[in-house]
This record gives C-alpha cells, sequence and structure tokens, in this order.
C-alpha cells in the first residue's frame, strides 16, 4: 500500500530535529573535526537545514534542537568511546554556554524552537528529555537533519524507531566523511530504517 506522506509528515505530529548544528562541530568555530565542517560547508547542508526549518515553522512543524554540550570540567561526561576521547582533548571545547556549543546562526533557535542539549553519550535520545518533550507535543514523526552520517544522525534514526516514531530523513540536510560514505550511509543502513527524501520533497508535502 502506498505511503501517504501528507499524513506521515502532517504538521500537527512532525517535528524537525537538528542534530548538532552547532558552531564547534561544523560551523565557524569547528576545530574537532574540520574535514566535517568542509563537507557541511561544500554540500550545502546549512542552507538546506536552515531552509527546511524555516519552511517547517511556517506551517507549525516544531523544530528541536539536539546539542551537545559539556561541563569545563567534563564531569558526568564519559571519554569511553574514540570519538569522545578525541573531543575531551579540547580544553573547554564544546563547554555549556560558549560560542562553539551555540547553534549555527543560519539555522537558530528561533523563539518557537526547543533546545535539547545532552552532556553525554552519542545518541540524542539516550539520557536526556528529547523523547517525553516529543511524545508530550505529539509527535509521531521526526524529520532528521545535521550531523553526522558517520555515528549520531544513525544513532538518532535507529532510538527514534526503537521508540515507535517514523522517521524521514532530509539527505540534502545531512553530511557525513568522506561524501562517498555518507551517501553510502543513506543508501545501504538508513534506507532500511527510515524514508529518504530531499529538504524540497518534504516541504511539498506540508504545502
Amino acid at each position: 500500500m502506498p505511503v501517504d506522506f501528507r499524513d506521515v509528515l502532517a504538521p500537527s505530529h512532525t517535528a524537525v530535529l537538528t542534530m548538532e548544528m552547532q558552531r564547534g562541530v561544523c560551523g565557524d568555530l569547528a576545530t574537532a573535526l574540520p574535514n566535517l565542517a568542509e563537507e557541511v560547508a561544500a554540500t550545502g547542508v546549512i542552507k538546506n537545514v536552515a531552509k527546511l526549518c524555516d519552511a517547517a515553522r511556517e506551517v507549525g512543524v516544531r523544530v528541536v534542537h539536539c546539542t551537545a554540550e559539556f561541563r569545563p570540567d567534563r564531569a558526568g561526561s564519559a571519554s569511553n568511546a574514540p570519538l569522545l576521547r578525541m573531543a575531551a582533548r579540547e580544553t573547554g571545547h564544546m563547554a555549556i554556554g560558549s560560542g562553539a556549543a551555540e547553534v549555527i546562526p543560519e539555522i537558530g533557535p528561533d523563539p518557537r524552537d526547543l533546545v535539547l542539549p545532552r552532556m553525554a553519550g552519542m545518541s540524542p535520545f539516550t539520557g536526556t528529555n528529547v523523547d517525553i518533550t516529543l511524545r508530550n507535543l505529539g509527535i509521531r514523526t521526526v524529520v532528521a537533519t545535521g550531523v553526522s552520517l558517520n555515528v549520531a544522525l544513525v544513532g538518532l534514526v535507529i532510538s527514534a524507531v526503537d521508540l515507535g516514531y517514523t522517521v524521514v530523513v532530509a539527505t540534502d540536510a545531512a553530511a557525513g566523511v568522506p561524501h562517498e560514505y555518507g551517501q553510502a550511509v543513506l543508501r545501504n543502513t538508513l534506507a532500511m530504517l527510515a524514508n529518504l527524501m530531499t529538504s524540497d520533497e518534504i516541504i511539498g508535502h506540508w504545502t
């Protein structure tokens, strides 16, 4: 049976999630993963995420920024994975309240948006109030955007599916490195878990 994406993406029960679209991750203050920031810039991800968020707000779709931030002493934040250990070596990077922890200004946050940070782990749903917040808003579908297709977006999608959400990945509003690998993740992993659409296709279902 064909899927009615106007129903799946109905504004009343849909939220756009931006994953780590922060100045210190893939914006002007990115130092830990400069190749990811370069990929984001080269593929127009910031522009596409901003366009999708603007369109979402216009039709009443909630925008939720899933961010990472840490205490300066990193108390409560484990370094139990190579990526986390690499981030921990940059003293004070992504500290709570710092410029690096801010959402990229082209994207938000708008006063209508929610910013839901985490201090540990790789998925925005683990150990945070993202799930209960979405449920309290009546959300059943999440549109996933941001970085990266290597780790965090995969974790977001798997967690969301496990929790019962329908997931749409905005393919031109997400990035991974190297580029070919990110595209392979979309085709060979996320395509089995989520619906893949461009930002324009998603917006088309709202208009």
